[in-house]
């Protein structure tokens, strides 16, 4: 089972005790699982389908609790129909229908009272993506999403989650509007807010274990990194120190360079620190690397002073 499917399952679980709190996730449903339309004779009906034989469940069990009895119900599917008196008093409820009987459009649905309660705001956005939303496993990447059919639909979702600090993005793909997160921590704040107590627990100790394991990985990268760069500089140190042995000996260096050249070529994987405390008196790092530096260049005004010799000789 997904991790997607393992979150949709426990949402589907939450126990709705507030009246208001179950009718605003049946909106929710309906309105990112279906649709409100009219039947001759201006009569309100819904339709709602999902695939996910979770969701349909939980829509089926809200339903009932207000006297709707889906028909056409399936593994996979629910479709409810024309409404009756019961039915058109929770299309009001919800928002979809004025008082008159009217379908409202997405904004004035979205700005209905419904909508303003802290917890019916949970449940509304718990439907949401109970109908139409999805969540990538957390080992693979961060990833939230919640479809939407309009692009104002998708506004005022966005406005939902912005109202509990969530930071969601929107992006049209093809004919759908898609509001989406790809922060870990906003993912983590969106299972609390929806009811996904257990599943945001499960996400937080993978998105720790990937934080620890991208930490160590760093540092072992920046280790690697660093004794590469400490072995190339000992390699070039060593091949100066041998040019400066060969072309003019070590007699001719002063005291200090001498006893720092003799050291290098003795341990030819010591660091500058270990180098240093070998040294009688003691010396630091930048002590040690200034000589060493210095060593260079000599090597370096020795190769070019033998070039010069052997292309005035050529010549």
């Amino acid at each position: 089972m997904s991790f997607s499917s393992d979150v949709k399952k426990e949402l589907s679980r939450v126990d709705s005790l507030d009246r208001y709190d179950r009718v605003a996730e049946i909106a929710a449903l309906i309105a990112f699982g279906g649709k409100i339309y009219m039947k001759p004779g201006e009569i309100p009906a819904f339709l709602f389908h999902s695939e996910n034989p979770v969701t349909v469940e939980r829509f089926i069990r809200l339903a009932q609790d207000y006297g709707i009895s889906p028909v056409g119900t399936g593994t996979s599917k629910a479709y409810a129909g024309e409404t009756d008196a019961a039915g058109r008093s929770l299309l009001r409820q919800c928002g979809f229908i004025d008082n008159l009987g009217r379908i409202v459009d997405e904004e004035e649905f979205f700005e209905n009272a419904l909508l303003q309660k802290n917890s019916c705001q949970r449940a509304f956005l718990r439907g949401a993506f109970l109908a139409s939303g999805s969540i990538t496993d957390p080992n693979k990447n961060y990833h939230f999403e919640i479809s939407c059919s309009r692009e104002i639909t998708a506004f005022m979702l966005q406005r939902q989650m912005e109202f509990f600090g969530l930071e969601a993005r929107l992006v049209r793909r093809k004919k759908s509007f898609i509001v989406y997160m790809k922060e870990g921590a906003m993912i983590s704040e969106i299972l609390a807010v929806m009811g996904a107590g257990i599943s945001k627990l499960n996400f937080e100790n993978i998105r720790i274990y990937k934080d620890v394991r991208n930490v160590v990985n760093r540092r072992v990268n920046c280790e690697t990194a660093n004794l590469g760069k400490t072995v190339s500089a000992a390699v070039k140190q060593i091949e100066d120190i041998e040019y400066i042995k060969k072309a003019i000996g070590f007699r001719r260096l002063p005291e200090p360079l001498r006893v720092v050249a003799c050291a290098r070529l003795e341990d030819s994987s010591a660091t500058l620190k270990e180098l240093g405390e070998r040294l009688e008196p003691p010396l630091g790092k930048s002590g040690v690397n200034h000589r060493l530096r210095k060593l260079s260049r000599i090597a370096e005004e020795l190769r070019e002073k033998n070039h010069r010799e052997i292309n005035g000789r050529s010549l």
